[in-house]
């Protein structure tokens, strides 16, 4: 692979590492691991007003994280890419070794 190629590959990657770096949008992520929802069941899940989570849905739309469907009026999101899930599941293994590691910090206090 070119340094080229390999330049534009890190820069998507970055893309969707940012189009998933907020709170809010990793909380959506998870909604969604269990199906379609419309936005008004994610933003009512989310806490958030729909106009804000509309915002951040388009993030993850641009950067092929999401996909949607128009259903009349409605607009249903799913996980374009379920496989975002398994990115999640490792940063469950890191923030566990991270607690780990502040528990022997502690114990050794």
């Amino acid at each position: 692979m070119s340094d080229e190629n390999k330049h534009l590959r890190y820069e998507r990657q970055a893309e969707i590492a940012k189009a998933i770096g907020h709170p809010l949008r990793v909380a959506i992520i998870d909604f969604l691991k269990d199906g379609e929802q419309c936005v008004c069941d994610i933003a009512q899940h989310a806490g958030s007003e729909r106009s804000n989570i509309s915002r951040h849905l388009s993030v993850m739309v641009r950067a092929g994280i999401l996909g949607y469907r128009k259903e009349g009026l409605k607009v249903i999101y799913k996980l374009k890419t379920p496989c975002i899930l398994d990115f999640f599941s490792c940063v469950a293994v890191v923030i566990k070794q991270q607690v780990k590691e502040s528990e022997k910090l502690l114990k050794s206090m």
